[in-house]
Parts: structure tokens; C-alpha cells; sequence
């Protein structure tokens, strides 16, 4: 089938609170979120939502549907983010989680990298005291104060420079970020990579909280709390990077399978608290330990926080993490212990 995408860019101008006007045409948020990030490729999508997105954003449908274009990914070199929510070159990322589950570390961590490979980090502060911003203001090159100040430095350090631009969640509800994006859009600025944070923790509530994205990085409560970092969900993050059309065959049916397995895997957790893991069916048993070793594998050390944890940061290539995923789901690690997995690297 043609490659096909949404015109997110034009939807986040056109309907700056998309969750509202979704709802008021009987369209679930839910669905409009997962036909944004790729979850639901286009051409899988009902001709009726197609056409009522259309209608919302006042276009037609070949303005919203956008054809024979890939989305660039961005190797970030962090294992469960390539595989599962890979970061789209020049779209936007949003980060839903509470306080505490390290979205501010995996920022600081991305900045990191993202700075070594010649990105400049800007950064608009939201309004009122954050001091927990103060975490990351290390790995930002340019801090500003307001929506006019973060336009101009990006207008100008955008001259031949690729931009990864941060704010929180109180500027997309103003209709700050959209504004900043569509006027950088008219001058020829389009290679500014967007992450929205939600420093208060209340988009975990919400059905759409962003908006429109390419990107969506969903933390997990479960997995911060047992200290499985990043503790971003598997299951839930997703990205238009994963259109079958715009990645290898490679890494899609390998995403698929590793998400499979640790959406059963999560199931049986549920019964292993209640019952106890001798109550796992034996057909069963197999996939359980290869989900608690993939799970394991996945978690990472950082470069920002060796200071922190004594462990040297890890940096794995997609093609390492795809191999060394296939290797867990076919059986090559079982006999290895979970342990001997945790916080390493590539296998």
C-alpha cells in the first residue's frame, strides 16, 4: 500500500485542542492519538474518522493525508525507546508521566546524547517556580523565558542547525508551542525536533494531553517503582516512525514480537501476585521467563546519572538491540539469569 501518514504539523495548527473537538464530532481521543503516532496506520482507519478529522482541521482530505513521504528516525541509542517509540526527526514528542518516574532524567539523558551529535537544546521555562527543571538546565544550550524569546534564538541557532526544542505542558494548553512551530514553519525552520513534559503529572489523566504527536512516550508506574529504567511502557509508547512504510521489515516484525511477548508477560505477572508462579501453566512457563529477561535487558545505565549509580553509561546501536532482542525471544538467553541482563548494555 502507498505510504500514508497524517498531517500532524497541519491538525496541531488547525485544532489546537483536539481532544474537545474529537469528542464533538464522536470521535474517541484515543483513536485520533493512535492514528497521530502510527498505531493505526491510515489506511486502516474508517473513511468516516478520515473525513471528520478533515472537517475539524477545515481541509481536504489529500491537505490532511500525506503520501510517499517518510518520517526520519532519530537513533537515539537508548535500547526501549528505538525499539518500541522511536524519536521522529522534526515532529513532536510527548512525555506522559507522574513526578517520580524519571521523565526528567530520560530528558537530561536525550539532551546528552543528542548535544554529542551536534543538536542544540533550547529549552522554555514554564511559568511560575519549577525547581525541579533545575535538573536538567545542565544540558541545555539556550534557556528562555517566554514564547518571543525561544522563537528568536531558535530562529536564529536554526540557520543550519538541527533544533530539539522543550516545554512544558502549560505553554501546549496556551497555544504557545503551536504558535512557535507554525511561525517557525513560514520562515523555512522545520528541522526543530519538539519534546512536551508535563512537570505536574496531570497528562496521565488525560485521553490526548498533547494534542497531536508523532511521538509518545508513556512512562509506567509499575516499572519505577521496581527501579526498571527508563521506566518507559512498552506497550503504550508508540511512534509514526513504526508505520510498517517508513522502517525495516527488520525492526517492525521484531517490535511486534518483542511487544507481544510482554504484553503476555504482564498478564501472568498479574497471576504470579495472586497465585504465585507455580500456578503458571507449564505451556506457559517459557514465555513468562523470556518476557522477565527482555524486560530486564531493556533497562539501561544513563551517562547523566554514573554519578549517581556507579555504573558507566551504555550506548546500544538499533541494529545490537534487534539482534539481541531476536536472541531473547527465540530461547538463545534462557539459561542465562535475569540479573546478568539488568542495567547492561548490548548482550
Amino acid at each position: 500500500m502507498e505510504n500514508l501518514r497524517l498531517n500532524v504539523a497541519l491538525l496541531r495548527r488547525r485544532v489546537p485542542n483536539l481532544t474537545k473537538a474529537a469528542r464533538s464530532v464522536g470521535l474517541r481521543p484515543a483513536t485520533v492519538s493512535n492514528l497521530c503516532t502510527g498505531k493505526i496506520p491510515v489506511g486502516r482507519s474508517e473513511v468516516r474518522t478520515l473525513v471528520a478529522l478533515a472537517s475539524l482541521a477545515e481541509c481536504s482530505l489529500d491537505e490532511l493525508i500525506i503520501r510517499g513521504e517518510n518520517v526520519e528516525m532519530i537513533e537515539t541509542k537508548i535500547k526501549t525507546l528505538d525499539l518500541f517509540a522511536p524519536l521522529a526527526k522534526g515532529g513532536t514528542v510527548g512525555l506522559v508521566a507522574r513526578p517520580g518516574m524519571g521523565q526528567l532524567v530520560v530528558l537530561a539523558e536525550m539532551f546528552y546524547r543528542l548535544r554529542t551529535n551536534g543538536y542544540v537544546t533550547v529549552l522554555l521555562k514554564p511559568e511560575g517556580e519549577s525547581s525541579e527543571i533545575n535538573d536538567i538546565i545542565d544540558y541545555i544550550d539556550i534557556v528562555t523565558t517566554s514564547i518571543e524569546e525561544a522563537y528568536e534564538k531558535i530562529a536564529t541557532a536554526g540557520k543550519g542547525k538541527e533544533i530539539i526544542f522543550t516545554a512544558d505542558r502549560s505553554h501546549v494548553l496556551s497555544g504557545d508551542v503551536y504558535e512557535i512551530q507554525e511561525r517557525l514553519s513560514n520562515i523555512g525552520i522545520d528541522h526543530v525536533t519538539t519534546f512536551l513534559v508535563d512537570l505536574k503529572g496531570t497528562a496521565v489523566d488525560e485521553d490526548l494531553p498533547y494534542g497531536p504527536l508523532e511521538t509518545l512516550w508513556h512512562f509506567d508506574a509499575e516499572l519505577s517503582a521496581r527501579r526498571k529504567y527508563p521506566a518507559v511502557n512498552p506497550i503504550y509508547s508508540t511512534s509514526s516512525v513504526l508505520e510498517g512504510a517508513h522502517i525495516d521489515q527488520d525492526h517492525f516484525s521484531t517490535q511486534q514480537r518483542a511487544q507481544k511477548l510482554l504484553r503476555r508477560y504482564r498478564e501472568l505477572c498479574s497471576l504470579v501476585k495472586v497465585q504465585g508462579i507455580d500456578k503458571i501453566p507449564a505451556s506457559e512457563l517459557a514465555t513468562y521467563k523470556r518476557g522477565e529477561r527482555l524486560e530486564a535487558y531493556l533497562t539501561q545505565p544513563f551517562y547523566v546519572a554514573e554519578s549517581f549509580t556507579g555504573e558507566k553509561g551504555e550506548s546500544v546501536s538499533l541494529q545490537d538491540t534487534l539482534t539481541d532482542v531476536r536472541k531473547i525471544l527465540d530461547g538463545s538467553t534462557d539459561s542465562k539469569e535475569v540479573e546478568e541482563l539488568t542495567n547492561i548494555g548490548r548482550l
